[in-house]
């Protein structure tokens, strides 16, 4: 028998409030786990699933950590407009790079994709 360890506990039947929802889009587009969010923090994971799922006041040192652990603005999380803070370094000039092929026809797309993919397979096999 095989044991998944990546999902814990039972899932939760409690609807996300508005800023949950929002903090839970973040937190995965940042590639992180309630878990991960929580370490970041020096918070526990049900700390984390309680913000995303129930009614919670944090306070503003709370919000700022959050809001800066996750790369949002805090106007972002509180009412879901806002813009993001700039990204820094050669990952945010490959987002733009990404962010404009995705306006290429779909054909072009592919190819370039496929470029890509080709690099970062030779890249993985050399490191």
């Amino acid at each position: 028998m095989i044991l998944d360890m990546t999902t814990r506990g039972r899932p939760s039947t409690l609807p996300r409030t508005g800023f949950g929802k929002r903090l839970a889009t973040a937190r995965e587009s940042a590639g992180l786990t309630q878990t991960q969010l929580g370490e970041k923090l020096g918070l526990s994971q049900r700390a984390i699933a309680h913000w995303e799922r129930g009614t919670t006041a944090l306070r503003p040192d709370q919000l700022e950590a959050l809001a800066k652990a996750i790369n949002v603005s805090t106007d972002e999380l509180v009412s879901g407009k806002g813009s993001r803070p700039a990204e820094t370094g050669p990952k945010g000039k490959a987002r733009l790079v990404f962010e404009a092929v995705s306006r290429l026809p779909r054909r072009q797309q592919q190819k370039i994709v496929e470029v890509v993919e080709a690099l970062v397979a030779q890249h993985a096999h050399t490191a």
